[in-house]
C-alpha cells in the first residue's frame, strides 16, 4: 500500500516538475516549487514509515517548516524587490499638517425596522 503511495507522491512529483518548466508566469513556477517541497515532505515521511525510522518525520517536519520560510522569502522578495533593509536609513521628509482638517459630513442615524415574529403557518 505505502509502495503504491510512494509511485503515485513521484508521478505527483513528475507532473509538478513539468508545470514548473512551463509556467509562464514566475508565481506559476513558485507554486510549483512550493508542491515540490511538500511532495519531498510526504516522501520523506513515507519513506520513513517504510523502512522504520521514525526519524525521516522530524527530517519532514524540518523540511516542511524550510519550505514555508523560503516560499515566503521568495514571495517578498518578488514584492518588494529585497529581502530586508540595506542598512541605510533614509532621509526623513518634513510634512507639514494641514491648516484646517476637513469635517465629515454628519450621518443620520439608520431608521429602526419592526421585526415581528413568525407566523406559525409561515414554519410550516
Amino acid at each position: 500500500m505505502f509502495a503504491v503511495t510512494t509511485a503515485l507522491l513521484l508521478a505527483t512529483l513528475v507532473c509538478v516538475v513539468a508545470r514548473a518548466i512551463a509556467g509562464p508566469t514566475v508565481f506559476d513556477r513558485l507554486q510549483a516549487a512550493n508542491t515540490t517541497g511538500t511532495l519531498a515532505m510526504v516522501l520523506l515521511a513515507v519513506i520513513g514509515y517504510l523502512t522504520g525510522r521514525p526519524d525521516f518525520l522530524d527530517l519532514a517536519i524540518t523540511y516542511g517548516l524550510l519550505n514555508v520560510v523560503g516560499t515566503i522569502a521568495v514571495l517578498k522578495y518578488f514584492r518588494q524587490g529585497d529581502l530586508g533593509e540595506s542598512g541605510e536609513v533614509p532621509a526623513r521628509v518634513a510634512v507639514e499638517a494641514p491648516a484646517e482638517l476637513p469635517v465629515p459630513d454628519p450621518v443620520e442615524p439608520p431608521v429602526p425596522v419592526a421585526r415581528t415574529a413568525p407566523s406559525a403557518a409561515a414554519i410550516r
